[in-house]
């Protein structure tokens, strides 16, 4: 069965990495909820796609440069509807607090997000965390850097991991010669382009971030293992139109 992966939760109808969004993912049956991670300035695993809080809420700055406490102050909802105007920045603890109180039995695909600042610590305090207790979910990380990867096979050497990526050739080898890379997540035209050798290709290939009727029909064609998205609802749609075709 293809995954259906929520990307920063049901981003299309909420607003992204918040709660609501999350909520709603659960709601729409996603496989698998992806969401970004960074660290605050007081160390807290502070969930939010940019390493600024300035396009999702009406602050300034670097999430780096505030404490939970600030980044708690702010409102994260406003800017994609009024009707989330209370929404606030959650952090991995509330998440996943979220996702155990619904009783989510998919996975979590942590991405972390050092692509642009390392977060010195950040992969100890995201694997310690997430092995400190068992869930009702499985979990895995995913990262545009591969050095992240590294440091967290040596740190939780049992998750899966997988690499992010445009449609860098030269980032799909590394991915592969590396044995504890489970799959890739590429944008769709990688997949486009490489139909050919999807079939017998080593790693589990999710594109993104693919969020029309097409795209998902494309992906289907393909036969990639996941679909990462930021409609579930209508990426299960499509795919439950795909199987009726296939089956007449």
């Amino acid at each position: 069965m293809t995954q259906v992966v929520a990307h920063r939760g049901a981003s299309g109808v909420r607003p992204e990495n918040t709660l609501p969004a999350f909520s709603e993912a659960i709601r729409q049956g996603a496989n698998i909820i992806e969401l970004d991670v960074h660290l605050s300035k007081d160390q807290q695993l502070i969930v939010m796609h940019d390493e600024d809080v300035d396009r999702t809420t009406e602050g300034k700055g670097l999430i780096r440069e505030h404490t939970l406490a600030e980044l708690k102050r702010l409102n994260a909802g406003s800017w994609f509807s009024d009707q989330y105007s209370s929404t606030k920045i959650p952090t991995l603890q509330e998440v996943v607090n979220l996702l155990l109180i619904r009783n989510f039995r998919g996975a979590l695909c942590i991405e972390v997000k050092t692509d642009k600042y390392e977060y010195p610590g950040i992969e100890e305090r995201l694997a310690k965390f997430m092995q400190s207790q068992e869930w009702t979910f499985s979990y895995w990380y995913c990262s545009f850097n591969i050095n992240s990867l590294d440091r967290l096979y040596e740190l939780d050497p049992g998750a899966q991991l997988d690499l992010i990526l445009g449609t860098s050739e030269a980032k799909v080898q590394q991915a592969i010669d590396r044995g504890y890379i489970e799959g890739i997540h590429p944008k769709l035209e990688w997949a486009e382009k490489n139909a050919g050798k999807l079939a017998t290709f080593p790693l589990a290939v999710r594109p993104w971030t693919v969020n029309t009727m097409v795209g998902v029909r494309s992906c289907l064609n393909l036969g990639v293992t996941g679909i990462i998205t930021n409609f579930p609802e209508m990426c299960f749609d499509g795919i439950n139109a795909f199987r009726q075709e296939k089956s007449k």
